[in-house]
């Protein structure tokens, strides 16, 4: 009973109060079309009463839009954000594939000029395998015969620094014997001095032996190819001298040298086209590197 009292007090006090409403929207009309007037002290006391309650009314309305407003601003930035990812990602590849570009560039400038100087055909390479063990320290490489390669041909960096020497060959790959192998051994000579020796490999750096007496080799001395071992031409950077042993009694004396090659950040190689003269001596029967006789001849 008390639940049907309750309800019929709150339909009878929204109809009237609908009622007030409407009769002061009626003489507010009237009013407005008279010029103006001053509101009754009831109608006042129902507009009072009606700002605090337009305003509960109005704070659920306003909270609903300013979040919506906030996620409607969270969904164009997110959407920003993707674009400028995907955006970022593109100059991003943009500039690896430029960077790429002008290596390459400077690499086949370098190729121009080291042909200048050797006057030897040099064929790029890539590095496809690289096995430094404690006791071989070789790498594989994508040419083989059907490109002109064989064993006994020498490789070098893009500054002409020495990699190493073919030692066997396939008809599209290839295996170097690296200049920093235990079998490595290779003639050099002191670019300032002209002081000759041998540089061999196979310990944590080059090692460079050569006659104590009248030898003339100081730290910071390049070292390159002498040329007269009749396997590298003259002039390739071997390394650079770090520090000279004391001989004390002995004949040799020995200097370690840091190689010109960085061979753990080696990707790129040249092979140059042409064996030297002891290497042709020792190829001359075509044993090891014969080519197949099923394979066409190279190009």
């Amino acid at each position: 009973m008390t639940d049907f009292r309750s309800r019929v007090f709150i339909a009878f006090l929204a109809v009237g109060l609908v009622g007030i409403a409407l009769v002061n929207m009626v003489v507010d009309r009237r009013a407005f079309g008279e010029g103006g007037r001053e509101l009754s002290w009831w109608s006042g006391i129902v507009l009072d009463a009606a700002v605090p309650v337009q305003k509960m009314i109005a704070v659920p309305f306003d909270l609903a839009r300013g979040a919506w407003n906030e996620y409607l601003a969270v969904l164009d930035v997110r959407d920003e954000n993707s674009g400028l990812r995907s955006r970022l990602a593109t100059v991003e590849e943009e500039n690896l594939q430029l960077r790429e570009a002008l290596v390459a560039s400077g690499r086949l400038q370098r190729i121009a000029e080291m042909r200048d100087e050797f006057e030897i055909p040099m064929l790029p390479a890539e590095l496809v395998g690289l096995d430094v063990s404690t006791w071989f320290r070789s790498a594989l490489i994508d040419r083989g015969r059907s490109r002109g390669v064989h064993a006994g041909m020498p490789v070098v960096s893009e500054k002409s620094g020495l990699v190493g020497l073919v030692t066997t060959t396939s008809r599209s790959a290839a295996k170097l014997m690296l200049l920093i192998d235990r079998q490595s051994a290779v003639d050099g000579v002191v670019q300032r001095s002209r002081a000759r020796g041998v540089v061999r490999g196979g310990k944590e750096s080059l090692e460079f032996e050569f006659v104590a007496r009248g030898g003339d080799v100081q730290a910071g001395d390049v070292i390159i190819t002498s040329g007269l071992d009749g396997v590298y031409p003259k002039g390739l950077r071997i390394g650079e001298v770090t520090a000279v042993t004391d001989p004390g009694s002995r004949l040799l004396q020995t200097a370690t040298l840091d190689p010109a090659v960085d061979f753990g950040r080696l990707e790129q190689v040249f092979v140059m086209l042409r064996r030297g003269p002891t290497m042709e001596l020792l190829y001359a029967t075509g044993d090891g590197d014969a080519p197949d006789p099923a394979e066409p001849p190279a190009p």
